[in-house]
């Protein structure tokens, strides 16, 4: 393979939201540069981005994906993110390691959620960005429409370097701002264009746009400004070089436009992504932490610096092993190297290195700092590490993985694959850090979360295909607990046995209160006994009693809580007096006095946040509120509502799909627990009928 220094080589991040066309134009980037002899198609499932079988089933990226081509000597890295909220740890890892973004935006339906939430990942890096406006060939796109979309939602520094040729179906090319010049491109997908005039119906247009992104150029820099005010114009080399330093601090977004699916207007993209955006080199020094004094520092990017590299994503595939996909940050790296993972303090040894193109790597013997690379078989290295030099150990960081959005219960549909089950999720945590598998110790299930109804079955499906292994998905069961609300006083606990031989006896005393929901302990025993009446060793079976007895409660046999029981008085006999005698006492006494002590069921509250377009506002608060919910507040984000609410854990069980149909797709939002609260009396019987009806089945 062709080497290139790193002073020519980019690395761009296609970024949008979910079907606005970003592996679409991927495809026709790597088409248009010659790395591929015909262009893939998503709705065909052969793109070179989107090769999982999940991905073509689905029809829609689900993994962060690289492929790279060489435009005018230049090496480009593209890595291609998913746009699904589903999907989303990899598309915030992959702007962890990019150095300028693409964002896609579709004519048709301009500035949705991710693409704003994108842009929020895009500018906390501050990284160079473009605006690519696609579709332009669809029924209803609107240019016009999409800018304006931008700069009021976004920013007010997205400039339009391109006006299109016609609209929908009458699409067939762009004007040049810059050069004044129009493309017309061929109705065939070979991305063949002529070269033109300005039509002459455009010229006012087009020369209206050119003087504001002339004007735009002209204030970003204090002597350029000085000069057009003077002059009222600049020349062709200050608006190249002005433009180019504009890009690179974020003070101007380019626009472009055109339409992937016929290959129109992708050259042009693949010129700017060169010209104006910055190489690795460029974008300065990385903190990172020393590993010896833990203190930060500043590594330049630069080849003379000791190596260090972040892995930003893992792929894990059962037959050929596992790919563990990095980020060269600084240095040079060569095959059969050993390197050191600062984070888990151990050395691994390098074999092949290797580019990846798709599904397709492909060795390469010299690397440079910024290029974007793999390795094999990696003993235990995972996504978040860092590899560096033994001798100068350092350690970068990715984001921390957002909580999950929705769990299930799962269980093998086969009798003995538990073990399965347990290596498989760990092989697919290996490579999707927001899977989160836990253990429900009240109803001794398998947990199962993800980001969405689709991360799940589409980890379901990996399950089978990857590792032969087959589950059933159930909604979890609500961990309620119970509670009481009354204190109570002097309740005896008495157990008294006598079989024969020597017998079973213990007597306990205790008062019983509620503690508040938000103590620190949920659960307090105080030791008042005086004068002997039960002897010190039996005082810690009386607390273990109370406490199994906790564990199954009085109404519906959940775990109690916020609960304080004071142990005063009892009676023992010398020789029939046992640990166990009092560990029955007391926890006969706990039972009796909880029942007294008006009972009362807890349940689990959420946080949440849900962002939707504006229109579903009121739609989404009426839901919210029928959920038994309370809205706290409300932000606006651009064109999207952000809605605050608490809502009971079992009225959101299955929030995921229901927001989703409510929206068409557009919402989304995040949860996590926030508190317990009491059930309303109405709902209590219901619950516990039920509850006692799942015991039976499990007894049966």
């Amino acid at each position: 393979m062709k080497s290139y220094n790193a002073e020519n080589l980019r690395n761009i991040g296609l970024l949008a939201h979910k079907g606005a066309g970003k592996t679409s134009l991927g495809e026709a980037m790597l088409f248009s540069a010659k790395a591929t002899t015909r262009q893939g198609r998503v709705e065909e499932g052969n793109t070179i981005f989107d090769y999982d079988v999940e991905e073509i089933n689905r029809v829609m990226s689900i993994n962060a994906s690289i492929a790279w081509l060489e435009w005018k000597k230049h090496k480009i890295n593209i890595v291609d993110t998913p746009g699904d909220i589903n999907f989303l740890a990899d598309t915030i890892n992959s702007i962890q390691i990019i150095d300028s973004a693409v964002l896609v935006v579709s004519a048709v339906d301009g500035v949705e959620i991710q693409t704003y939430k994108r842009w929020q990942n895009v500018s906390d890096r501050s990284l160079p960005c473009i605006a690519f406006i696609n579709k332009m060939d669809r029924e209803r796109a609107d240019f016009e429409k999409t800018v304006a979309d931008l700069s009021e939602n976004l920013s007010a520094h997205f400039t339009p370097l391109q006006l299109p040729i016609g609209q929908e179906a009458n699409f067939n090319g762009i004007v040049d701002l810059l050069q004044m010049k129009s493309y017309v491109y061929e109705n065939d997908g070979t991305g063949e264009f002529k070269e033109g005039e300005v039509p002459a119906d455009l010229m006012d247009e087009v020369e209206s746009a050119r003087e504001k992104l002339i004007e735009n150029i002209a204030e970003t820099d204090d002597e350029l400004l000085e000069k057009y005010l003077e002059e009222g114009e600049l020349n062709e080399d200050e608006i190249l070089e002005g433009l180019k330093k504009a890009v690179k601090k974020r003070q101007i977004f380019p626009i472009l436009c055109g339409s992937a699916s016929k290959n129109i207007g992708i050259t042009p993209l693949l010129d700017l992504v060169v010209n104006y955006f910055p190489s690795t080199l460029e974008t300065g020094s990385i903190t990172a932490i020393d590993c010896k004094s833990e203190e930060e520092i500043e590594r330049k990017i630069s080849p003379d610096e000791p190596f260090a590299a972040l892995v930003f994503k893992t792929i894990v595939d059962p037959y050929a092993g596992k790919l563990s996909v990095f980020k060269i940050l600084s240095g040079i790296l060569n095959p059969d190297s050993v390197v050191y993972n600062s984070k888990k303090q151990c050395k691994e040894r390098f074999g092949q290195i290797l580019q990846l193109f798709g599904k397709k790597p492909e060795a390469v013997q010299a690397s440079v700092p910024g290029d974007i690379l793999a390795v094999a078989k990696l003993k235990e290295t995972i996504t978040g590490d860092t590899l560096c030099d033994d001798s100068h150990q350092v350690l970068y960081s990715l984001p921390s993985s957002p909580p999950p959005a929705i769990s299930f219960a799962i269980k093998p549909k086969s009798k003995g694959d538990e073990d399965k089950i347990a290596n498989a999720v760990n092989r697919l945590k290996e490579e999707d850090p927001t899977l989160v598998v836990t253990r429900d110790e009240q109803f001794k299930d398998l947990i199962l979360s993800g980001m969405g109804q689709n991360h799940i079955e589409v980890i379901v499906d990996k399950m089978k295909r990857k590792f032969g292994v087959e589950v059933t998905l159930a909604l979890p069961k609500v961990p309620y607990r119970e509670t009481v609300k009354k204190k109570v006083t002097n309740i005896e606990g008495k157990h008294k046995k006598q079989t024969g031989g020597r017998g079973q006896f213990g007597v306990c005393y205790i008062d019983l209160e509620p503690l508040p929901y938000d103590a620190e302990e949920p659960f307090e025993f105080v030791d008042n006994i005086v004068g002997g009446s039960i002897p010190r060793q039996y005082i810690p079976a009386v607390e273990k009693g109370i406490i199994g007895a906790m564990e199954k409660g009085v109404l519906g046999g959940f775990p109690m809580e916020n609960i304080r029981v004071r142990l005063f008085d009892g009676k023992y006999h010398d020789v029939d007096s046992s640990e166990m005698a009092f560990k029955v006492a007391g926890s006969k006494g706990f039972k009796l006095a909880a029942k007294e002590a008006k009972p009362t069921l807890l349940e689990p509250v959420m946080t949440m946040e849900v962002t939707v377009p504006e229109e579903f506002m009121g739609d989404i608060i009426g839901d919210l509120n029928s959920r038994r919910g309370k809205v706290l507040g409300m932000d606006t984000q651009g064109k999207n509502q952000i809605i605050k609410a608490q809502v009971p854990m079992a009225e959101v069980l299955k929030y995921s799909p229901d927001l989703t149909s409510m929206t068409s797709g557009q919402g989304i939002f995040t949860m996590q627990h926030s508190h317990y609260e009491e059930v309303p009396a109405q709902l209590q019987e219901k619950i516990i009928k039920e509850s006692k009806v799942d015991d039976e089945d499990d007894d049966d």
